[in-house]
């Protein structure tokens, strides 16, 4: 198979796989690397790079398994409160070998659009990279990230668009 063919593959096999299809295997962290640096190969205009990853794994990615349950309980009318719901953000979290905060910084340089974009563009990357190393991943946006300010360490000028989810698969 030629580049373009295999490329063409890889895209075509790009898809979301959520945690509930993923194993207990670790991802090796050569291969996390992989998928991390293939992300800062993104097309940015005036290479502002404005992605912003943070890895949680083990106890780490435990503790945001409990401070997400706990803001989704304290933002939620208790009308509107689903303990399944509450319990499916633990559970994904929890499953999931390795999660990546994806955080846009604002350089105030370009349109705030095109420093989105080039953050698509770097997570689309690692889509790419996961498919072809045979990684489930997909990029999940709750409204609560935008409470995860202070554990993300988020600055005035950055905000969170999500988090990215990585695990082995069968």
């Amino acid at each position: 198979m030629n580049k373009a063919e295999i490329l063409k593959e890889i895209i075509e096999q790009r898809r979301s796989i959520f945690p509930k299809d993923y194993t207990e295997t670790e991802i090796p962290q050569e291969i996390l690397d992989e998928i991390l640096n293939s992300g800062t190969l993104a097309p940015n205009h005036k290479r502002t790079k404005p992605w912003r990853f943070k890895i949680f794994r083990g106890e780490e990615k435990a503790k945001l398994a409990l401070e997400m349950q706990a803001i989704y309980k304290a933002t939620q009318p208790d009308h509107q409160f689903l303990e399944k719901k509450y319990q499916d953000i633990g559970f994904k979290i929890n499953k999931a070998d390795a999660i990546a905060s994806i955080v846009v910084n604002f350089s105030g340089m370009v349109p705030e659009w095109e420093e989105i974009a080039a953050v698509s563009m770097a997570v689309q990357n690692m889509y790419l990279t996961c498919t072809a190393n045979g990684i489930g991943c997909y990029w999940s946006s709750p409204k609560i990230v935008d409470h995860l300010k202070d554990s993300l360490t988020i600055e005035e000028n950055q905000k969170c668009l999500g988090l990215f989810y990585m695990g082995e698969l069968n």
